[in-house]
């Protein structure tokens, strides 16, 4: 296959697009407060909306079925209400550029202590090497409050924190099961949403009714449908035809990107010390994805 051909054309476009998906869906979440749309909304409209899609394709595709009682539980509980509340509660705090640095950019580093801790997977030396930068990088962005833009993005930080485990947790468990798209849209929106959806309707404080037309259209369809489907189906393109690693590669400009974007719409400036340690950041996630074969972040 020759690197001009079309599978491979289409296979970096795809990454790229999910790059810009990733890094845009950081700016769409970060605006939601002035939607009117609380955070148990913006979870509502996740699962609830994606399961409008889920269901049909689960119904015809039943590769779910395969998956133990055990697996189900798991999978759709580290990818439940805890876990994006905690996402969406972080953009309450914290600049968008920190949620990009705090989730997508540490989930190596993250994955690699989860993956020796439970199963005794022995990072390579590059992943150590990558993994070190990533975390002085981290380090580095948490302290220096000078762009942070609030006084309690600390408290941002450490929500997106606790989501990154989360997804650690799906990411080193879906490669250990081999986990295909239609067992994730089942674990990960479907039963979420029989969970989920009645709880909020009874019990969570809502502001759908009151919110503004065009606000509430714009995080009903990413919210809704972006990241979650379409970003899964680019994602799978991308990794059949480049592969994970040059895939994964490529993510790792979602952290620079999501400043950038921050920067631009939001005018979310980052400090001097924060560009560096964004650059280290961005370093050590190419040295640790590129060090072996992951299974790529969905």
């Amino acid at each position: 296959m020759t690197p001009t051909s079309p599978s491979l054309f289409t296979g970096y476009a795809a990454a790229w697009i999910i790059v810009f998906v990733w890094s845009g869906w950081l700016i769409v979440s970060r605006v939601a407060e002035n939607s009117g749309l609380t955070i148990y909304d913006l979870a509502a409209l996740r699962y609830g909306l994606a399961a409008l899609v889920g269901v049909p394709l689960c119904y015809f595709y039943r590769d779910w079925q395969k998956l133990s009682l055990k697996q189900i539980a798991g999978l759709s509980f580290i990818l439940g209400p805890i876990y994006i509340l905690c996402v969406f509660a972080g953009f309450l705090f914290a600049p968008a550029a920190h949620g990009g640095i705090f989730m997508n950019g540490v989930l190596p580093l993250v994955g690699i202590v989860i993956g020796f801790a439970l199963f005794g997977n022995r990072p390579s030396q590059r992943q150590t090497w990558g993994g070190v930068l990533i975390f002085v990088s981290a380090l580095a962005l948490g302290l220096d409050r000078s762009g942070a833009g609030t006084e309690n993005a600390w408290v941002g930080d450490l929500l997106f924190m606790v989501g990154a485990v989360f997804f650690s947790f799906y990411v080193v468990l879906s490669e250990r099961w081999q986990i295909n798209a239609i067992q994730i849209i089942f674990c990960g929106t479907v039963v979420n949403a029989v969970i989920y959806l009645p709880i909020w309707a009874l019990f969570l404080p809502s502001g759908l009714a009151e919110a503004p037309a065009g606000p509430l259209l714009l995080q009903a369809i990413y919210q809704g449908f972006v990241p979650n489907l379409m970003g899964l189906l680019f994602i799978a393109h991308a990794s059949r035809r480049i592969g994970t690693v040059s895939t994964s590669s490529i993510l790792a400009a979602v952290p620079g990107m999501g400043g950038l974007l921050g920067w631009m719409i939001l005018g979310e400036a980052l400090s001097g010390v924060s560009l560096v340690a964004l650059g280290m950041l961005t370093v050590g996630l190419l040295i640790a994805v590129r060090s072996r074969r992951p299974k790529p972040w969905v």
